[in-house]
């Protein structure tokens, strides 16, 4: 589970003219903020969002979201990063309260969390080179990205979604 905070601004691709070319752009004032959680097994998506802030009111929405999903007793492991708003006492205490357990990455460690890639998947496939005149137009965007679920789409989560992560336990490291 992460949070993304996605500005109405211009987000450019690849750029490039032989001639000058100015591009729309809005004034970057409003943001949309997405916390997304993300299931590494079924790739299922569950999100809160808001206009205004991610804070402790918000984890604890997306906690009662993903406990109501709990089946068979079976657990449910929440991997977060180090985010201010996630480690609170409240957060915590909801955690306990709902039956979800809490894991908190390493700092600076953003590789290790799976959602982190499907940020990065929303950005290049609905913001990247693409103008919104209207902030509804922006969010629409984001949210119908989030929410589609075609086979081409799916595919391309499935590669990039991958609980493969390189390990560096036991090597060597000398110098030349």
């Amino acid at each position: 589970m992460d949070a993304a905070h996605f500005v109405h601004q211009a987000y450019l691709g690849m750029v490039w003219s032989q001639e000058r070319i100015f591009i729309p752009s809005p004034s970057g004032r409003s943001r949309y903020n997405v916390l997304g959680a993300l299931n590494a097994i079924t790739k299922e998506i569950v999100t809160v969002s808001n206009e205004q802030y991610i804070n402790g009111e918000s984890v604890c929405a997306m906690l009662a979201k993903l406990a109501v999903r709990k089946c068979d007793n079976m657990p449910i492991t929440v991997v977060l990063d180090n985010a201010r708003y996630q480690r609170c006492e409240v957060v915590v205490e909801y955690a306990k309260a709902v039956g979800v357990e809490l894991l908190f990455l390493p700092s600076y460690s953003p590789n290790l969390n799976l959602i982190e890639r499907l940020w990065k998947f929303v950005k290049k496939t609905c913001l990247y080179s693409k103008y919104y005149d209207k902030f509804e137009k922006f969010k629409g965007a984001i949210m119908e990205c989030l929410e589609n679920r075609s086979a081409k789409v799916m595919q391309e989560l499935e590669t990039l979604l991958t609980c493969e992560f390189q390990s560096f336990e036991n090597i060597k490291i000398s110098a030349v």
